[in-house]
Order: structure tokens, then C-alpha cells, then sequence
């Protein structure tokens, strides 16, 4: 089923920045079809999308890990220092976790893996304009398993282990635990809440009293938390 459209008359607007002609036709044809989203620009290297994006700004960026010239990793803090800041999700591929945590810690909204179906690729563009953590389900447990390991550029791993992880999941209802594990899988907020039968902005509370319960500061960092806690397999 295909999530409805933000509210508003104006559409999300999107930059698309792969080195691959192939891959940034697909994903513009992808978005033209769906209701309220726009692709302003796009760009074949992370030096292009700076620019590119100082010229569109775009409310979303969706921007390849790997690319000549300047790679998608270099160009966040360019796209990151524009006013207004973009929502930085990175195209990436299985194998390339450790990049992947190198982004998220340099401000990236999170990642996508680039075969995933439309519906995927649209709800990840809405759920980013929206303010929620991308987290692509095919690959979210290779990345949380790393962060779990110690890996290179974990944003917030000492923080979910500086303390017992029961301890701190204790203060959470059982739907706060049920938001928390559904989280973990890298469901957005409309996903968990046709999960659980429960409307957004219930899930986005849960959420909200899950991060300040677990002294957490992203949806990421509870994600592993939910890991440690073996909330999930």
C-alpha cells in the first residue's frame, strides 16, 4: 500500500547524486510517479551535488557512497553546512557497512540500499523530509551488529553501553518496547504504526519517551540498545 502524501502544497524536493546514469534514471522515474515529491537536481559526483544543491535546495538528498571526484562520505559536511539543511540519506550496497556508520556519524539521516523496491525508496524520501532515521531493513542489522562490535565510526556506541542495558529499558511500557523493536528493524513511524495499529503521531510520542527513557539521542542508538537487549534476533 502506498503511503499517502505529505500535507501542503508544496512538494518535497529531492537532489539525486549518483555517478551511475542507470541508477539515477531509475530512482527519478520512480519519484516523478509518486504523489508530492520533486527531483530538483542531480549530480554525478559529490562535488557536483554541493553545487547542485546550493542551487535547487533540495529539502532531501539522496547521495551515492561511492563516486569519482569526491565521494558521497566528503560531500556531508558541504551539503550539511547549507542553509536550509538538507536530509542526507546515502545510497549504498550490502558489504559497505563501515562507510555506512562513517556517515551516519558525520550526519547523514541514514541509508538506503539501492535495490529496494519503489514503495521503499519513496517511503524513505517522506520519512526523511519528515525528520525520521532511514534506516534500510536489509542492511540495518549488519550496521548495528558492527556498532555492537566496536566498529569505526559509530555514532553514539559508548553512550548505549555506558550503562545496563535492562536497567534502562526497564522504565519503557510494553508498546514502547514493541515501538522500540519495531525500530530496530528500520521501520519508520507510518510502518510501526500500521504494525501495531496505532496512528503517526502515537508512534512519534512513543518514540520520543523511548529516547529520553534510554538517554539515547537518536533512533539509531535505541536501535542498538533494543540489539543488546536481545529485543530482537
Amino acid at each position: 500500500m502506498t503511503e499517502p502524501a505529505p500535507s501542503g502544497t508544496r512538494p518535497i524536493r529531492v537532489l539525486l547524486a549518483d555517478d551511475e546514469e542507470l541508477i539515477r534514471y531509475g530512482v527519478r522515474l520512480i519519484l516523478r510517479h509518486a504523489d508530492g515529491i520533486e527531483v530538483v537536481g542531480e549530480a554525478v559526483n559529490g562535488e557536483d551535488a554541493v553545487r547542485v544543491a546550493e542551487q535547487t535546495r533540495p529539502d532531501v538528498a539522496l547521495v551515492d557512497i561511492r563516486m569519482p571526484v569526491l565521494d558521497g562520505l566528503a560531500a556531508i559536511e558541504g551539503l550539511l553546512a547549507l542553509r536550509p539543511r538538507p536530509r542526507v540519506v546515502m545510497l549504498t550496497t550490502f558489504g559497505d557497512e563501515e562507510n555506512v556508520t562513517v556517515a551516519l556519524r558525520a550526519g547523514a539521516t541514514g541509508f538506503l540500499l539501492k535495490d529496494e523496491g519503489p514503495q521503499e525508496l519513496i517511503r524513505a524520501v517522506r520519512a526523511a523530509y519528515a525528520g525520521d532515521a532511514v534506516l534500510s531493513p536489509g542492511v540495518t542489522g549488519a550496521v548495528i551488529e558492527r556498532m555492537l562490535n566496536g566498529g569505526a565510526g559509530t555514532p553514539g556506541a559508548g553512550k548505549a553501553s555506558d550503562t545496563g542495558t535492562d536497567q534502562r529499558l526497564a522504565a519503557l511500557t510494553g508498546r514502547e518496547r514493541d515501538v522500540l523493536a519495531l525500530l530496530a528493524e528500520g521501520l519508520a513511524n507510518v510502518a510501526i504504526g500500521r504494525q501495531l495499529g496505532i496512528g503517526v503521531g502515537t508512534v512519534k510520542s512513543h518514540v520520543s519517551a523511548i529516547l529520553e527513557k534510554t538517554d539515547t539521542e537518536s533512533r539509531l542508538q535505541a536501535a542498538v540498545l533494543a540489539y543488546r537487549a536481545g529485543l530482537l534476533s
